[in-house]
């Protein structure tokens, strides 16, 4: 399985597409597609039928997968988009903003 910068849970800033300059809090991430799904960030349009959660049916809202080399990690000193690094704390594994050095949690 393939390592990935952005983990759920991460706030992330969107650097291109049709939602540039928004920002977002990471909902899932599917590290075989290399695709991640953010809060309110590439919505779409998805019919659906009746069924006994949406007995009306019709058109819903929804977020689709977005590709993880369109997001930057939020730095949570400044809050501003960061690079991500990885450093060895003792025998652990760490990110790091690469703007401020600040470890993300």
């Amino acid at each position: 399985m393939k390592k990935l910068h952005i983990k759920k849970g991460d706030t992330v800033y969107v650097n291109a597409g049709n939602d540039k300059g928004k920002t977002g809090k990471v909902l899932s991430v599917d590290p075989k597609a290399d695709r991640a799904v953010v809060e309110g960030i590439n919505m779409v349009s998805k019919h659906t039928k009746p069924n006994s959660k949406q007995p009306q049916g019709g058109i819903i809202k929804q977020e689709a997968p977005i590709h993880i080399s369109n997001l930057n990690l939020i730095d949570p000193k400044s809050n501003k988009p960061t690079r991500v690094g990885y450093k060895m704390d003792g025998d652990k594994k760490v990110r790091y903003a690469k703007k401020s050095g600040e470890e993300i949690k």
